[in-house]
């Protein structure tokens, strides 16, 4: 389960020579330096097994308003010196603040298989529950955006256009990578229901996590 009721989702791809620059920034800087927001629980980074963009980025927070908090707004009209040398570099941006609107399972996975979706989260309800009896399957979460999903802040300004943005999303963990993909694919082509309009579909491998202080020091 997510610790939190806020999810922010990003996904992102790299111009060709800068991916091992984004990781040790990824790393050493942005994700250590976002986890001391206020609410700020844990991040997690994964790498595509099969799917674009290439990496799969998500922060879990304690409500969706630590997303629009003036401190991590400030944050965003602030950047570093080394973060306005890697996102100009960024490609196949999306960036969407969510609410949680279901989440159940335990432990994280290394597998996770990210499915956008141009609709209201309780038209996919029926999915994520078909998919949380699934033995392949550790744990589901499904999201819906709030708030204003497109900032304009000095980072957003360095990525050269307009961010996208997802309706919902819909996450599916577990620990081997194609019996996931088998479990999630059959709900999806199942002819009982009906099926969410999914707009981009990725498999990914979890690359690295990381919690805050707080998260560590005071467990769910």
């Amino acid at each position: 389960m997510t610790p939190g009721q806020g999810v922010l989702a990003i996904w992102n791809g790299m111009e060709e020579g800068h991916d091992a620059e984004f990781v040790r920034w990824h790393v050493h800087e942005h994700i250590p330096e976002r986890l001391t927001v206020p609410g700020f629980l844990r991040a997690r980074r994964y790498a595509a097994v099969d799917g674009q963009p290439a990496y799969f980025n998500f922060y879990e927070t304690e409500t969706p308003d630590v997303l629009f908090s003036e401190t991590y707004l400030s944050r965003l009209n602030d950047p570093t010196e080394w973060t306005r040398r890697v996102v100009p570099h960024f490609t196949d941006f999306s960036r969407t603040p969510c609410r949680v609107v279901a989440s159940t399972g335990h432990g994280v996975a290394g597998f996770v298989l990210a499915l956008r979706l141009d609709c209201d989260a309780d038209m996919a309800l029926s999915v994520a529950t078909a998919l949380i009896r699934s033995q392949n399957l550790s744990a589901v979460h499904l999201l819906e955006r709030c708030g204003e999903a497109v900032l304009e802040t000095a980072e957003s300004a360095m990525r050269g256009k307009k961010d996208e943005t997802s309706r919902a999303i819909l996450l599916a963990e577990g620990p081997m990578a194609e019996p996931l993909k088998a479990a999630v694919d059959a709900i999806l082509t199942s002819p009982e229901g009906d099926t969410p309009p999914v707009t981009a579909t990725g498999l990914y491998r979890l690359d690295f996590m990381m919690q805050s202080s707080v998260e560590e020091d005071h467990p769910n």
